[in-house]
């Protein structure tokens, strides 16, 4: 992500007035609306099959799964953003009446693309680790079949990796395990189909 520089600051209010009747998603960090561009093929099939395989694992028991549509409000921080994938367990709680801004996600998944992995590894974990709710933070690669996830313990956040299509990662808050080739299904890696 690019450095910004404000020109307005906005209360968060106004972002969430705008944004409830805007025709593209914007985050808004500190004061600012920031813009969200689309993400390439590669990135929205990855999201799919992340949420797909999440959603048939979870369908029995308390947790959920949503899609980039979802917004999350961090509490401290005036930050306000749309993951790939979000997996709430429990009754969701939302910032007001709206119901369109979720407070308590237990896990988030972001597909790591060259303009935002710096920001996605950097400063916007940093602020996912103020939500009290959030047992775990994927970060998943499109160009290569690799996953890296943390996990919040006792002791702090403890990171894990998986490489390869033979490869998975357990979500332990989640109590599943998500195969790697059923991640990257058809995802095609250096123009190999």
């Amino acid at each position: 992500m690019a450095l910004r520089a404000p020109i307005h600051a906005f209360a968060p209010e106004d972002y969430l007035s705008l944004e409830r009747s805007a025709a593209f998603k914007s985050e808004y960090i500190d004061g600012e609306i920031v813009a969200m561009s689309g993400g390439s093929f590669a990135h929205n099939l990855i999201a799919a099959n992340i949420a797909g395989e999440l959603r048939a694992q979870l369908r029995q028991g308390p947790c959920m799964v949503t899609n980039s549509d979802q917004r999350v409000m961090i509490l401290r921080g005036n930050f306000y953003t749309y993951p790939d994938v979000t997996v709430i367990c429990g009754e969701p709680v939302f910032e007001d009446a709206a119901q369109d801004t979720l407070t308590n996600p237990t896990v988030i998944v972001e597909v790591l693309s060259p303009s935002t992995e710096a920001y996605d590894r950097g400063e916007k974990f940093a602020r996912y680790r103020l939500i009290p709710s959030l047992r775990e933070y994927v970060l998943v690669s499109q160009d290569q079949p690799r996953v890296e996830w943390y996990n919040r313990g006792a002791s702090g956040w403890l990171l894990q990796e998986s490489g390869g299509m033979d490869g998975s990662i357990d979500l332990a808050a989640l109590g599943c395990t998500l195969a790697l080739a059923e991640v990257f299904a058809k995802v095609a890696f250096g123009g190999e189909p």
